[in-house]
């Protein structure tokens, strides 16, 4: 059982940055594909990024190519979400999820593990 816990989200303005953290405990972290995806009010989850067990490997979002970088560090059993160029339309709660024993984690059908949630806000 892993357990995920998200921070880094907070209020910024449109064309800033932030960087979210995705701190696992559990003994299958290391072998886990993680993901982030978000979710607006009134909406269901939406993938955003994901990354393999190794690191070697990453998907994203059309909406967030070349602004959003994710990585891991399985060393600090954590997953980051490097967030640039934030718009508006980026603001959301932010939740971390992962799956055990999978190559690449882009539907949300598809999660083992999911965080809490951090949110993200951007002004104009």
């Amino acid at each position: 059982q892993v357990q995920l816990v998200e921070s880094g989200g907070g209020l910024v303005q449109a064309g800033g940055s932030l960087r979210l953290s995705c701190a696992a405990s559990g003994r299958t972290f290391s072998t886990s594909v993680m993901a982030w995806f978000l979710q607006a009010p009134g909406k269901e989850r939406e993938f955003v990024a994901t990354i393999s067990w190794s690191g070697g490997l990453t998907k994203y979002a059309e909406y967030v190519k070349g602004r959003f970088t994710i990585s891991r560090d399985n060393a600090r059993n954590t997953v980051y979400l490097q967030m640039n160029s934030l718009k508006p339309e980026d603001t959301a709660t932010y939740i971390c999820a992962g799956r055990a024993s999978a190559l690449l984690l882009m539907s949300s059908q598809n999660v083992n593990y999911w965080g809490q949630g951090t949110q993200v806000t951007v002004s104009s």
